[in-house]
């Protein structure tokens, strides 16, 4: 395995020699004329894999009926054609779109289903995505202890098999922890090396989420106009390559920012931007995080504080039905800061 370049292992077969970069929008297309040949002349594990490229570009794109409707089709494709590893990476498909709706529980099993078939099958790469997919999970459910043991051993085994994009996975996992924690310096350490990683591999994607994260450990020591020049960076990758979801999360990120530096007004209405943007792939954390945002900065600009008190507790409640008991954390910290 060259572990000077990233790949993309989850485009398969025919759809192999696509780039880990290639825009979303392109690899729906050819996934799709890939689907419509092998539905008519191809073999069941043609179907799967088309199947999987389908299920991967829609779920990014924010097509989420779509995407479900395809990793299942994989799934049973998968089935009929008696591959063990294909099954794996269909429900690792399936597992991060239930992750990326705030299905944590959901996420955690079928993840968990397709490491264990990975393993079964043999299939190390498809082992790594999956056990990742259960570490970042785990992470955004809040437990930080258990998901610090599995970031670490994906990092090493990622380490072991210079998989690029893994290494840089499992340091912005690791960064995320420590930033969350209180330790900023073990933090910047990790998103500057997922970033050096990154950018050696070739990996844009890996790189924009790196560079967001830098941004944020940039800004809470104070330096805000270095942040944004990293975030006006990533968003361009974003945006090149259709990353729905991660150009959503650049814009919240950089709603925070111009709250640290006390810019209310252009955090609300970067907040808002974010919201919609996250309204229109369906994601229920980053709506939630976005809305926490939009209710701080609008307070900060002389709002009723019974307004934003009610739109709080209308949000934690919200937010108490999607599993995403870290976000809810955050919102009753903003809570509780107002009734202290």
């Amino acid at each position: 395995m060259n572990g000077n370049k990233a790949f993309a292992p989850e485009y398969q077969g025919a759809l192999q020699d696509m780039s880990v970069n290639t825009a979303y929008e392109d690899v729906l297309g050819q996934a799709r004329i890939r689907e419509q040949w092998a539905s008519e002349q191809g073999t069941a594990l043609d179907v799967a894999q088309a199947k999987l490229a389908v299920a991967e570009s829609c779920r990014r794109l924010g097509h989420l009926e779509e995407a479900e409707l395809a990793w299942k089709a994989s799934y049973r494709a998968a089935r009929t054609a008696g591959d063990t590893a294909a099954r794996a990476w269909a429900l690792w498909s399936g597992g991060t779109l239930a992750r990326q709706r705030g299905e944590l529980n959901l996420a955690l099993r079928w993840l968990s289903q397709g490491r264990d078939l990975a393993a079964a099958a043999g299939d190390i790469v498809a082992y790594g995505y999956t056990f990742a997919g259960v570490a970042e999970t785990v992470r955004i459910q809040g437990d930080f202890e258990q998901a610090r043991g599995l970031h670490e051993h994906v990092l090493t085994e990622a380490r072991k098999r210079e998989e690029s994009r893994h290494i840089v996975w499992a340091l912005e996992g690791l960064a995320q922890i420590e930033r969350n924690t209180g330790d900023l310096d073990s933090a910047a350490q990790r998103f500057e090396e997922a970033a050096h990683v990154a950018a050696n591999s070739g990996d844009d994607r890996g790189h924009a989420w790196a560079l967001r994260g830098q941004a944020d450990v940039l800004s809470l020591r104070g330096e805000h106009e270095q942040a944004l020049e990293l975030l006006t960076s990533a968003e361009g990758t974003c945006r090149r390559m259709d990353l729905s979801s991660a150009l959503a999360y650049n814009r919240k990120m950089r709603g925070n920012v111009h709250f640290r530096a006390g810019r209310y007004g252009d955090a609300a209405r970067t907040y808002r931007d974010a919201h919609g943007k996250f309204r229109a792939i369906r994601e229920p954390r980053g709506m939630a995080l976005a809305q926490l945002g939009l209710l701080k900065s609008l307070d900060k600009l002389g709002r009723p504080a019974e307004a934003t008190m009610a739109d709080l507790v209308a949000l934690r409640d919200e937010v108490n039905g999607n599993e995403l008991w870290q976000t809810r954390r955050m919102v009753e910290d903003a809570i509780a800061e107002r009734t202290a």
